[in-house]
This record gives C-alpha cells, structure tokens and sequence, in this order.
C-alpha cells in the first residue's frame, strides 16, 4: 500500500506584526475614570429614575404614565382600558425600562392608601396593605378627576418639552400641576448617595399655606403650620407630637411617630375589648395581628383572650383585640404601643429636584418652587391664548371685510386665471395681507357664502375683550399672583376634604 502524507498549514497569527500598526496606548488614572462614570450614573439615576421633581412632585415615570394616559384620551368620562395596554404605550414611547416598575408606579397612583388624592382611577384588584395587585392584564385604569389638573393646559405652552428616549416623540420635562402634588400626595425614592421621604398632607390646608405666601412672601414656618399643622395620611391615624414635625418643616428633615386610632368597647356581654379602625400609614392589619399573635404565644404581652380582623374593602380597618376579665384596656394599650407597629414611626427627608439638582427643602421652599411655577405656567399660557386670540383677530378682521362684499370676492376668484392671481387682486382691493387672503380662497365656497356679519362681529367683540383682559394680565405681576391664587381656590373647592389623621400629644 502507498504511502500517503499530509502536509498541515500554520496558523496564521492573529492582529498585526510588531511595528506593523504603530499603536498607542494612552495612560489613565483608573480611580479618577471610575469616579467619573460612577458620578455620570449618579446623575442619571437621581435625575431620570429616582427623584421627584419640586414643581409638580412626580418622578419620570409618574409623569409619563400620566402625560401619556391624557394623550391616549384617558379621560374621567370615559371607559377604563386595560392597565397592560397603558403600560405598554408608557414604555414603548416613554419609559424604557422594566413593565413591572411601570406598573407599579400606575398602581401606587390607583390606591387610596397610599395616596391622599389618587391621580389615577383603577378598576378591579389594585392590592391592599397586606396584599399587591392583580396582574396587569386583569385591571384596568383611567385618569382620575385631579389628575386632570395635573396634566391641563400642557398643550398651551406651558411647560418644556424634550425628546423621549429615541429623539423620535417629545415629552414633557415636567407638569403644569395647578396644586402642589408633592406635599398632598408626598412620595419615596432611593438614589446614589441620596434617598427621599415625603410625607402626605391635606389639600385644603396645603392650598390654604400656598395662598397665604402669595400675599405675605416673608411668612414664617410657624405661621405657615397654622394652616398646615402636619401631615395628613391617607389612612388615618394619631400624629403624636409635633417637635419633629416642626423640625422637618423648617430644615427639611425630621421624624414623628404615628399611633393607630382605637375605640375601647364592649366587644361581648361579659368582655372590653379594643378595636383598632385606622393604622399608622403603610402599616397593613395582617402584619398588627401576626405581631400581637407572636406576643401573646411568647407571653411578652399579658391580658390579652382573642383577636379578630374583620377588615375588608367597604369598611375599612377593624381589629378587635379581646382583654381578659381584670385587665386595663389603658395599660395593654400602652403595651401594644410599644411592642407593635400600632406606633411606627416616619422620617421626613425633603429631597427634590430644583432646576436638576437635587436639594433637601423646608415647607417654606416647596410652596415656593411650587408658586413660582405656577406662575410660569399663567404667564405662559395667557401669551399662549392672547397669540391664539390675536392669530383668530386677524383672520376675522379678514372675513368682515370680504363679507361686505361678497359677491366681488367671489367674482375676482372666478375670474382669476389662478390662486396667485385671485389672492393679489384681493389683498390689493380688500386691503388684506397674505394671512387673510389665504384663508379665505382656502375656505369652501358654501360656508364663505353662509356666513354672517353679525355673528363674526361678535366674535370679533369677545376675541378683543380677551385679549385686552390677558395684555391686562401679562403686565402685572400681582395680576397673575392673584390668578394662581383663584385657582388654587378653585381647585380647593372641587377636590379638598377633611383632615384624617388627628393630632395628639407628645
């Protein structure tokens, strides 16, 4: 048999010869390089991700589900959708990140316990306190009434606007907000290096402190607390004490505790018992009772026979804690106090956004944020509606002159050999600029012919009127002052309520 070889080919190496790609190689400080990138990662989280805006009290997300739920046409009078539809439209077209903190984030503006105005109106399972939501294809939403004022006249100029994510949509920087959300709503979040922590209030008083510092710019904290005397939770409860409140107003940092609201009654014809009706805030009653449970089975708390949680959705929190023949409900109280989260406590740590830098802020400098812009929003809108008005003048003017004649106006454009011809011979014998003249050869024929000087009159009478009483406006700054504060009046009217959560003694 025949020999047979084989001959195997080198490899050739991979990359250049040496000397063939003269390189160079560039020396970096590795520390300084990973402080630089971290620091642009810090900024992109605090900013974009995880921190609320002073002026409208929303994070990105918030924002964006609501500003795109008022686009999808998401409207109080109208029918829920399903939440995974809006969710979807919110991060296809705004917040490109996970379903799930989208969703989250729409289903914390649907809960009544978690917000002291909700923003968004939810319809089927949206969680408990001890429980979370249906998943998103089972609930659906639409935008509650005070989201409305959130999201109004963002159409009208008054707010910036920039590119989504791809550069191919825009989206607003921030709302017009017509009252201050951060402080009635308050809100969480956890950034690089920084976290915050804001405490719900309530709307009337909120509105009440914003319009008092309208007209006195040099109030003090305290004489701001006489109209907010602390933060109102959605769920109720007894705020003990006021010295960190007072604190938390001042400095923008401060905690307080809060007690569960109790009755003590007869529960049976032979035993007193204590019934819990309202928790401190984000505290769920399962968690009350599996505490109180633990404590009695170890014997750490005494007198104690039974407890039964007859909560439930229509009436709200009802614990009952069944004492024992011989035992004061005052003194197992004071117990349940200290051993359970019937008392929890809440640290305030007014961190916001301020022209994009974060800062921790007293009361006193969140209703100024707030006023301030608000008053943007007014001044931008009254120049938005009196260009819109001044636009609508002219085109009237327009009309009236060419209905005094109408059949010479109909006559020169049949006899015109085009539309640049008709449209010189009209500007030249109606006196008319290129506005005008062109909205009216755009015009159909059967609506130039039908209509009526009188009426265009009187809307040439009201558009006047408006635009005197905005130009009236726009020149005065106390003129404007005095409308923000209208609205705020307005906006009291339709939305506050009473206060929930009392205010105890230390």
């Amino acid at each position: 048999m025949a020999k047979t070889t084989s001959k195997v080919k080198a490899k050739k190496p991979i990359g250049p010869k040496p000397g063939e790609y003269p390189g160079k190689i560039v020396d970096i400080d590795v520390s300084k390089e990973v402080s630089d990138s971290f620091l642009e990662y810090a900024y992109s989280v605090i900013y974009s991700r995880a921190l609320p805006d002073a002026r409208d009290g929303l994070k990105p997300v918030h924002r964006r589900i609501l500003h795109q739920m008022a686009d999808m046409g998401l409207r109080p009078e109208r029918g829920h959708v399903k939440s995974a539809r809006v969710v979807g439209e919110v991060m296809g077209k705004l917040h490109p990140h996970g379903d799930g903190a989208i969703y989250d984030a729409l289903v914390r503006m649907a809960q009544s316990f978690s917000m002291r105005l909700p923003l968004i109106d939810g319809h089927g399972n949206f969680g408990s306190l001890d429980a979370g939501p249906a998943a998103m294809r089972y609930t659906e939403a639409r935008l509650a009434t005070a989201a409305m004022a959130m999201v109004a006249e963002a159409d009208e100029d008054t707010v910036d606007f920039g590119p989504n994510y791809d550069g191919q949509l825009s989206e607003p920087l921030v709302l017009p907000a017509a009252y201050p959300n951060l402080l009635v709503n308050g809100g969480s979040g956890i950034a690089v290096g920084m976290a915050t922590n804001m405490a719900p209030h309530n709307l009337g008083e909120v509105i009440a402190a914003t319009k008092f510092l309208i007209e006195n710019p040099n109030a003090t904290v305290k004489q701001l607390m006489k109209y907010i005397p602390g933060p109102d939770f959605p769920t109720g409860g007894e705020l003990v004490g006021l010295d960190g409140v007072r604190e938390a107003y001042a400095t923008g940092k401060g905690s307080f505790k809060i007690r569960a609201s109790v009755e003590v009654e007869k529960v049976s014809s032979r035993k007193m018992g204590i019934v819990i009706k309202e928790l401190p805030f984000t505290i769920g009653p399962e968690k009350v009772v599996e505490r109180i449970a633990a404590l009695v089975k170890s014997k750490k708390i005494q007198g104690i026979s039974d407890i039964i949680d007859l909560t439930d959705g229509q009436t709200g929190t009802n614990v009952v804690i069944e004492l024992k023949n011989g035992f004061e409900a005052v003194k197992v109280l004071k117990q349940l106090y200290a051993l359970t989260p019937m008392e929890d406590g809440f640290s305030i740590n007014a961190v916001a956004l301020v022209k994009g830098r974060p800062q921790t802020l007293g009361l006193k400098e969140l209703l100024k944020v707030f006023i301030e812009h608000r008053i943007e929003v007014v001044r931008r809108r009254s120049e938005f509606r009196k260009a819109k008005a001044q636009a609508r003048l002219t085109l009237v003017d327009g009309l009236l002159k060419a209905i005094i004649d109408i059949d010479k106006v109909i006559k020169i454009i049949r006899a015109s050999d085009d539309a640049a011809a008709a449209k010189e011979k009209l500007m030249k014998d109606f006196k008319l600029n290129d506005e005008q003249v062109t909205y009216i050869l755009d015009m159909p024929l059967r609506r130039l012919t039908k209509m009526s000087k009188l009426e265009l009159e009187t809307e040439q009478k009201e558009l006047k009127t408006v635009i005197a009483e905005l130009t009236k406006l726009l020149k005065s700054d106390d003129a404007i002052k005095l409308q923000v504060s209208d609205e705020l009046t307005a906006i009291s009217k339709s939305f506050a309520t009473p206060r929930k959560t009392r205010i105890g003694a230390a």
